[in-house]
């Protein structure tokens, strides 16, 4: 590196410029090449450092999110998931929901793909710069339930349930939550109704939400009221995918009906 190069160098990194170091000589050489204009190289600057500060608040914006693996729409089998609606989540894939502050809830059994699902919806709000956050049920019971008993539960709300424009809680219905975890999960879709969009992802149908919230059918009622007022139901149906490559082999338990 020469002298020139290094003061470049330097003065990008005080400007905060973190693609110009590395791209200035090859776009350089080759406006050069092309007898290109002076405006033409600012240009060719300019949308290299966009395209790196895109990059690098989509992967700021992954570390947040939280999501246990990376999953697309179109990575997931329609074909052999024939009770799943595609239309209508290619739709939902268009983000419009989060701009309304809509809700998705996601409905079906075991293995249909509801957290795949969740997770590509989620995926792409990120691609397209929207703050997410994924998180399953038990955890946040569990993390609600921390924040709560040492008194940090108004920046906990803060910082988790309010801060992102998708919250993403997964498997509703798996765990029984006792009363005070309820009145905090209640608290999280009061807090959220209007404001920012949710999904959800349940194996139980609405009619059984109550057994899950410490059979409270008043707090139930309630918190599906704020839920579902502005909600795009996803019902899912169809065999297991986990266990797709077992039953081919004839080691599968037998299915279960969802009723």
């Amino acid at each position: 590196m020469n002298l020139q190069s290094e003061r470049i160098a330097q003065a990008c990194e005080q400007l905060d410029l973190h693609a110009t170091p590395s791209c200035w000589p090859a776009l350089a050489n080759k406006h050069l090449e092309n007898d290109g204009t002076y405006g033409d190289f600012v240009e060719a600057i300019l949308n290299e450092e966009l395209k790196n500060k895109e990059t690098r608040t989509q992967t700021t914006l992954l570390k947040f999110a939280g999501l246990p693996h990376i999953k697309t729409l179109e990575g997931y089998d329609f074909n052999y998931a024939s009770g799943v609606p595609k239309a209508q989540l290619y739709e939902l894939g268009g983000l419009g929901f989060i701009e309304r502050c809509e809700n998705i809830v996601l409905i079906g059994p075991s293995g249909v793909g509801k957290t795949h699902l969740a997770i590509a919806l989620g995926y792409k709000a990120i691609m397209k710069r929207q703050k997410t956050r994924f998180i399953s049920a038990a955890d946040l019971m569990l993390q609600l339930s921390t924040a709560h008993t040492q008194n940090k539960l108004k920046s906990y709300l803060q910082r988790v349930v309010l801060s992102p424009k998708l919250l993403i809680i997964d498997e509703i219905g798996y765990l029984p939550f006792g009363r005070e975890e309820a009145n905090l999960f209640f608290n999280v879709i009061a807090k959220r109704y209007e404001k920012g969009s949710l999904i959800l992802t349940s194996n139980l149908p609405f009619s059984q939400w109550a057994t899950t919230f410490a059979n409270d059918s008043t707090l139930t009622a309630a918190m599906l009221d704020r839920l579902l007022h502005h909600c795009h139901i996803v019902q899912m149906s169809g065999e297991s995918y986990r266990l797709k490559g077992k039953k081919k082999i004839g080691i599968a338990p037998p299915s279960v009906s969802p009723n």
